[in-house]
C-alpha cells in the first residue's frame, strides 16, 4: 500500500486514506472485486481513481451522470492525471478522436455512460483493449451501483447491460461497485446483478455528523416565506432548493428572485425543460458562487461535485429516503457543518402518488416487473411519509432505514420518544411536551376497524369529528359506530394522531394514488385493551415555531464555530460537534495566535486569488482547491512549497501550478499585520 499512499499524496494531496478507502483500494490492487457503500462526501471516487492511476491500461468507470463525467475529468486533469469521457455530449468526430487516443494509450481512466457499453463501436474497442495483446482493462468501476436494483430508488434498465458487457470482454477485469445509499436488500442485489465474485465489501456507515436535519410541515405560501427568509439570513452561502416539478421550480424561482435580487442575492434555476445553454449558464453561475441560490428539480446536483454547499432545502417531498439522503447529502461535502431542511404538506404526497401512477411504462420490463417496480415506489414513498411524520430523532430514522442503527451509539425506542437523540436535528433540538392522546388513538383504531379499512385518512378524520358532508352521508359513515366520537377535537389534530398511529404500526396506509387506512400489526394492542394490559398512546407537542427556529439556527451556528476552532458560548454540544472539531484539528492543527479573526480576512483574499485562477482556466473554483484547503493555509500559513504540501488537498501538481501565488499572498498578508 506504500505505492497507493504515494499516488494519493501526489495526485490528491492527502497523507492517508479515510475509513474504508484503504481496504477497497487494496482489494482492487490485489485483483479482487469490491463493493463500497459510503455516504456522499466520504470519498468513493478515490477508491477507484487511485487504482486506475496505478494500474497499466485503461479503467472504465460506468456512470449515469453526464455532467459529473466532465467535472471529474477536469478535476483529475488539474491533479495531473490523464482522464477522458465518452458520452452523448461529444460529437461523433470527438468520440472518434477519444477512441483513437484511447487505443494509443493516452488515457488512464475513461468515464462512460451505461447506454454506450453494448454499442458495437465501443464494445469492439473494449474487447480489443482487454485482449492479451491490447492495452489492458484492469478495472471496471460502477458508480451509482444502486441503479441496477429494482428495490432501489433509481432503477435504470441500462444498468442491466453492465454484466453482459463484462462477460463480452476476453479477459474479465476486476469489478468494483460503489453507491452512497443502499439498504441491505439493495446491496445483495448489486452483488448478484453485477456478478461480483466474493467482493471485499465495505459499508462505512451512513451517518453524516456534519449535517443538521430539519422537517417542517407547512402550507405552500408559508414555504416560500420560509425559504426567502432563510436565504437572506445566509446570503453569503451556497444553497440548493429542490422542487418536485418544473412548474414548481419556475414559480418558486420567480418569487425568490423578486424578493432576493434587490438585496443582492442572485438566484438561478435548473430543470430539463430549459434550453441547454440556459442550464449550463445557471449551473456555472452556481458552481462559481456568482449565484449562491439555485432552484432546481432533482435533475440538478447528481453531477455536481461542489463541496461548499451549505444548505439543501426540499420545497417538496422526494420519492424515497434514498433520494432524499442523496440529494440532502450534496450539502457539506467538504465536511463542514451544513443544514438539510424538508418542508412538506399533504399535497406533496398526493402529487407523488399521482406521478407514480402516471409514470410511462418501461417497455424493457415485462408486465409483472413493471408492476413490481410501481409497488416498490409506493413502498419507498410510504417510508418517506414516515420520516416526515415521526416525532423521534430524524437521524436515527434514516440510519435505521439503512440498517445502520448502531451509528448513534445510543438506544432508542421504536417511536423515538425516550431515546437520547442526536442533538442535531429539528426533532431533537425542539422542546416538546408529552401529551396523552390515548382516547383519540383508541377511537381512531376502533373506527377504522368498524369501516373495514375502506377510507382515506381525511375522510376518517372528518367522520370522527362528526362532519355532515355529502361524502360522509353517501358512504353512510354517519351511521358507523364511532361517528362523531371526537367532535370536540379539530380535524387537523385527528389527522395528526392517525398519522402517528400509521408511523408506529397501529394502522397502515395502502399504496396507490388514493391510499386508505387499515389496521396495522400492532392494532391488537388497542383491541385487547384491558385493565391487565392497558393501552396508552402519547405524542410530542412542539414548542412555538419561532422558538424552534431559533434553536435550530443556534445548533448549526455552534457546529460552525467549533469547526472553525472558535470557542463557542456555553451550550449543550450537538451530537457530532466534538468529533467534528477534533477531526478538523487533527487534519490541520490550528496555530496559536491572539487574533483568530485574521483568518477570515486572509481566507477572503485567498478565495479571491482562487477565483482568478479558476476564471483564467474556465474551471469551477473548487477545482483549484477546496474551501478546506484555503482554511488549512490560513491556519498553517505556509512559507515554502514543502509547507504548502502539508495542507490537506494540495498535491504536487497544484503546488506546482498555484503554490507560489498562494505563498506570496499569505506573506503579503502577514507583512500587513506586523
Amino acid at each position: 500500500m506504500d505505492a497507493a499512499h504515494d499516488a494519493l499524496r501526489t495526485y490528491f494531496g492527502y497523507e492517508s486514506f479515510r475509513a474504508g478507502q484503504d481496504r477497497l483500494v487494496q482489494a482492487i490492487l490485489e485483483g479482487r472485486d469490491a463493493l463500497g457503500v459510503m455516504p456522499t462526501g466520504a470519498g468513493k471516487s478515490i477508491c477507484y481513481q487511485v487504482p486506475a492511476l496505478m494500474l497499466p491500461g485503461i479503467t472504465f468507470v460506468v456512470s449515469p451522470l453526464v455532467s459529473l463525467m466532465g467535472d471529474q475529468v477536469r478535476a483529475l486533469k488539474a491533479a495531473g492525471a490523464r482522464p477522458s469521457y465518452l458520452n452523448s455530449s461529444l460529437t461523433p468526430a470527438q468520440q472518434n478522436t477519444v477512441l483513437k487516443r484511447a487505443r494509443e494509450g493516452w488515457y488512464q481512466i475513461m468515464y462512460v455512460a451505461p447506454e454506450r457499453l453494448l454499442e458495437p463501436r465501443f464494445l469492439a474497442f473494449s474487447q480489443a483493449a482487454a485482449a492479451e495483446d491490447g492495452i489492458g482493462v484492469p478495472l471496471v468501476a460502477v458508480d451509482e451501483a444502486h441503479c441496477v436494483s429494482q428495490w432501489g430508488q433509481d432503477f435504470r434498465p441500462s444498468y442491466l447491460d453492465i454484466v453482459s458487457f463484462i462477460a463480452a470482454l476476453p479477459i474479465r477485469p476486476v469489478v468494483a461497485a460503489f453507491t452512497a445509499t443502499a439498504t441491505e436488500r439493495v446491496r445483495a442485489d448489486i452483488v448478484r446483478m453485477l456478478g461480483l465474485q466474493r467482493p471485499e465489501s465495505v459499508v462505512t456507515g451512513f451517518d453524516r455528523t456534519n449535517l443538521f436535519f430539519g422537517v417542517e410541515e407547512m402550507g405552500d405560501k408559508a414555504k416560500v416565506a420560509w425559504i426567502r427568509d432563510f436565504a437572506l439570513e445566509h446570503e453569503h452561502e451556497s444553497g440548493i432548493v429542490y422542487c418536485s416539478t418544473r412548474k414548481a421550480v419556475d414559480d418558486l424561482y420567480l418569487k425568490l428572485a423578486h424578493a432576493l435580487e434587490p438585496r443582492g442575492v442572485h438566484v438561478a434555476r435548473y430543470h430539463a425543460g430549459m434550453g441547454t445553454d440556459d442550464r449550463t449558464e445557471n449551473q456555472v453561475a452556481f458552481i462559481n458562487d456568482t449565484a449562491p441560490v439555485i432552484v432546481a428539480t432533482n435533475a440538478f446536483g447528481m453531477g455536481i461535485d461542489k463541496p461548499n454547499v451549505r444548505y439543501v432545502i426540499h420545497n417538496n417531498v422526494p420519492e424515497s429516503i434514498e433520494a432524499y439522503y442523496q440529494e440532502a447529502g450534496r450539502a457539506g461535502r467538504d465536511g463542514d457543518p451544513a443544514g438539510c431542511y424538508l418542508l412538506w404538506n399533504g399535497n406533496d404526497f398526493r402529487l407523488r402518488r399521482y406521478l407514480i401512477d402516471r409514470e410511462p411504462e418501461d417497455e424493457r420490463l415485462d408486465p409483472d416487473a413493471r408492476e413490481l417496480a410501481r409497488q416498490n415506489r409506493y413502498r419507498l414513498l410510504n417510508a418517506m411519509e414516515g420520516y416526515c411524520q415521526t416525532t423521534g430523532c430524524l437521524r436515527e430514522y434514516i440510519l435505521r432505514y439503512f440498517g445502520d442503527e448502531g451509528a448513534l451509539g445510543v438506544e432508542h425506542t421504536a417511536a423515538g420518544d425516550n431515546g437520547a437523540g442526536c442533538g442535531n436535528c429539528s426533532n431533537c433540538t425542539t422542546p416538546y411536551e408529552t401529551e396523552d392522546v390515548t382516547d383519540l388513538a383508541r377511537e381512531a383504531v376502533l373506527f377504522v376497524r368498524a369501516v373495514n379499512g375502506r377510507f382515506g385518512r381525511a375522510l376518517v378524520a372528518d367522520a370522527l369529528h362528526g362532519a355532515n358532508t355529502e361524502r360522509i352521508r353517501s358512504y353512510h359513515l354517519n351511521e358507523a359506530p364511532g361517528y362523531g366520537s371526537l367532535a370536540a377535537e379539530s380535524v387537523g389534530r385527528i389527522k395528526d394522531v392517525i398519522g402517528q398511529l400509521v408511523g408506529r404500526g397501529y394502522l397502515v396506509q395502502s399504496q396507490g394514488q388514493y391510499p386508505v387506512i387499515g389496521l396495522g400489526p400492532y392494532a391488537t394492542e388497542v383491541l385487547a385493551d384491558s385493565p391487565e394490559h392497558p393501552f396508552s398512546f402519547t405524542m410530542k407537542r412542539r414548542a412555538s415555531k419561532a422558538k424552534s427556529r431559533a434553536r435550530v439556527k443556534r445548533a448549526v451556528d455552534l457546529l460552525r464555530d467549533e469547526a472553525a476552532g472558535v470557542e463557542p458560548t456555553p451550550l449543550a454540544r450537538p451530537h457530532g460537534a466534538s468529533a467534528l472539531a477534533e477531526d478538523v484539528s487533527a487534519v490541520a492543527p490550528a496555530v496559536s495566535r491572539p487574533h483568530l479573526g485574521d483568518d477570515a480576512e486572509l481566507f477572503e483574499r485567498l478565495r479571491e486569488l482562487r477565483r482568478d485562477f479558476a476564471a483564467e482556466r474556465s474551471w469551477a473554483p473548487y477545482m483549484v482547491c477546496s474551501d478546506k484547503a484555503l482554511r488549512g493555509m490560513c491556519r498553517l500559513r505556509p512559507a515554502t512549497r514543502d509547507e504548502l504540501l502539508e495542507v490537506p488537498g494540495i498535491g504536487e501538481k497544484k503546488a506546482d501550478d498555484f503554490g507560489d501565488a498562494f505563498i506570496k499572498e499569505i506573506a503579503a498578508f502577514e507583512a500587513l499585520q506586523e
